[in-house]
C-alpha cells in the first residue's frame, strides 16, 4: 500500500500529469494494487478523473472501477462511450455489478442495464430481489459447479473452460442434475488426486451453508468463524444458487461496524467518506439524534428542578453532580458497548440474559466500591485538609460516595439490559446504547443523589 501521506507520490502524479507525461503517469500506475490506484485517482480533481482513467489497461482498469466511491464511478460512467461501459461492463463480477447499480441514479443504471449482456442483466434482476440485509444480496451467481461423476481430469478441463470468469476457482461445487447441493471439492484436493480418481470419491459431503435470506452479518461472521474463503447459498430446496466470498464479507463487516459506531455516537449513517460528505449531508445525519438527545436532557432538568429546594440547603451537592453523571454515563456505555460486540459476533444471546446480568453485578459492585473509596479518600484528603473547604464533610462524602456506587451499580445493568432486550425485539442494539443510556443513567444518578442527600443530610 502506498502512502499518500507525506505527499510524495501525490506531487509525481501531479507534476507529471501537468507536464502531460502521460506514458511515465502509466507506467507509475500499473505497477500499483487496484486499490491503491483508486485511492490515487481520488485525490485528483473529477475532471481530471476520465483522462488518467483511460490510461489503464483495461483488466486493470475495471479491477480499479471497482474500487472507487460512488461518485467517482458516475463521472466516470457519463464520460464512458458506449463501447467503453460495454468493456468495464464485461470484466465486471456479477456481484460488482449490482453493488454499482445500487449505489448510481436511475438514468445510470438504466444506462448500465442497457449494455450488459443478457446473461448478467438476469442474474442482476436475480440478485437485486433479495432483501438488502440478506445472504443473497451480497453473493455472486459467478461459481464453479462440478458433477459428481466427473473425473479428476474432467474437473480441470472445465475449470479450464469456465473458471476465467468466475469470482473463485479455490472451491469447486459438487451439485446434482437439479442443482441441488451434494459437497465440494478445493483444488489443493483436485492436484493431489489422480486424474481417474472420481469427483463423488474425494468430495467433502460435510457442508456448511447458509440460506439466501440469512443475515448478511452472520453470513460474513460464519465465514470468519470457519476460515471460509467463500460460503455456498442455498434456496428453500436447497439448490446452489451463489457464494459470498470473503472480500465480500469483509466488506460487509467494516459497514455494520461503522453504522454501530455512528449509531453509539448518535449520528444517522452514512456510505460516504468524511472529506467527501458535504457540510449539509453532516449536518443532516447529526441534528435529529441532537434534537433528540436535547429534548430528552429536559428529564434531567426536570428532577433537578424538583430538588431545588434541597440544593439551595446544601449547594455543596451541585458542584459534584457532573461527576455522578459522568461516571454513570460511562459506567453503562462500558457495559452496552461490550455487550454489542458480543452479540454482532455471536457470543452470547438473549437465553443468557441471567448470566451476563449476574456478571455486570458483580463487576458493577466492585468498580463502584473501588471508586467510592478514591473518592472519599480524596474529599478528605484534598478538598477538605488541602483545600480547607469546611462543607465537605464526613456526611457529604458519605452522600457523595454512596451514590457512586448506586449509580454505577444502575449504569451497568442498564447498560447490559438494553442491548439485549433491544436485540430480542428486533431492534438495532447500537441505536438504543450510547445515547439512550446516558439519558437514562443521568436521570436515575440524579434520583439516587438527592435521595440520599434527603436521607443522610435531613434536606
Amino acid at each position: 500500500m502506498i502512502d499518500l501521506e507525506n505527499g510524495r507520490f501525490m506531487e509525481q502524479v501531479e507534476a507529471l500529469t501537468a507536464r502531460k507525461r502521460w506514458p511515465d503517469l502509466r507506467d507509475m500506475l500499473v505497477l500499483l494494487e487496484p486499490a491503491d490506484i483508486a485511492l490515487v485517482l481520488g485525490e485528483l480533481s473529477l475532471e481530471r478523473l476520465p483522462l488518467l482513467y483511460r490510461l489503464l489497461p483495461k483488466e486493470l482498469a475495471a479491477e480499479v472501477f471497482v474500487e472507487m466511491e460512488p461518485e467517482e464511478q458516475a463521472v466516470l460512467i457519463k464520460s464512458f462511450s458506449d463501447t467503453e461501459l460495454k468493456e468495464v461492463l464485461e470484466e465486471l463480477y456479477v456481484d460488482d455489478t449490482v453493488d454499482l447499480i445500487e449505489e448510481m441514479p436511475a438514468t445510470v443504471v438504466k444506462r448500465i442495464l442497457q449494455h450488459a449482456d443478457p446473461e448478467t442483466r438476469r442474474s442482476v434482476n436475480e440478485i437485486l430481489k433479495y432483501p438488502e440485509d440478506s445472504a443473497g444480496s451480497i453473493m455472486t451467481t459467478e461459481f464453479v459447479d462440478l458433477k459428481q461423476d466427473m473425473t479428476v481430469g474432467d474437473a480441470f478441463k472445465r475449470i479450464r473452460r469456465t473458471g476465467v470468469d468466475k469470482e473463485t476457482i479455490n472451491i469447486c461445487y459438487v451439485t446434482s442434475p437439479g442443482r441441488h447441493l451434494l459437497g465440494l471439492v478445493s483444488i489443493r484436493t483436485l492436484l493431489l488426486s489422480d486424474e481417474d480418481d472420481v469427483i463423488g470419491e474425494i468430495m467433502e459431503t460435510n457442508i456448511i451453508s447458509a440460506s439466501t435470506m440469512d443475515d448478511k452479518e452472520d453470513v460474513a461472521q460464519d465465514l470468519g468463524r470457519y476460515d471460509f474463503l467463500a460460503m455456498p447459498i442455498v434456496d428453500d430446496e436447497h439448490r446452489l444458487v451463489g457464494i459470498v466470498t470473503v472480500d465480500d464479507a469483509m466488506d460487509v463487516i467494516e459497514e455494520e461496524t461503522t453504522e454501530d459506531f455512528e449509531h453509539i455516537a448518535g449520528m444517522t449513517h452514512t456510505d460516504k467518506p468524511y472529506l467527501r460528505s458535504g457540510v449539509w449531508e453532516t449536518v443532516k445525519s447529526r441534528i435529529p439524534w441532537l434534537l433528540l438527545l436535547m429534548l430528552s436532557a429536559t428529564f434531567t432538568g426536570v428532577v433537578i428542578s424538583s430538588f431545588e429546594d434541597s440544593l439551595a440547603a446544601c449547594t455543596v451537592l451541585m458542584g459534584f453532580i457532573p461527576m455522578l453523571m459522568d461516571t454513570g454515563g460511562n459506567s453503562g456505555n462500558q457495559s452496552s458497548v461490550a455487550l454489542i460486540r458480543s452479540l454482532s459476533l455471536g457470543d452470547v444471546n438473549f437465553s443468557d440474559l441471567p448470566k451476563v446480568v449476574w456478571k455486570e453485578i458483580r463487576v458493577a459492585v466492585v468498580c463502584g466500591a473501588m471508586l467510592a473509596g478514591c473518592n472519599f479518600i480524596k474529599l478528605m484528603l484534598i478538598d477538605r485538609l488541602l483545600l480547607h473547604n469546611a462543607s465537605i464533610t464526613i456526611v457529604v462524602a458519605a452522600v457523595i460516595c454512596l451514590t457512586l456506587v448506586f449509580t454505577v451499580f444502575c449504569a451497568k445493568v442498564v447498560g447490559c439490559l438494553m442491548p439485549m432486550i433491544s436485540d430480542k425485539l428486533g431492534l438495532d442494539p447500537a441505536v438504543v446504547a450510547g445515547p439512550f443510556i446516558t439519558t437514562i443513567v443521568d436521570v436515575l444518578s440524579l434520583l439516587i443523589y438527592f435521595q440520599f442527600a434527603k436521607l443522610l443530610l435531613r434536606i
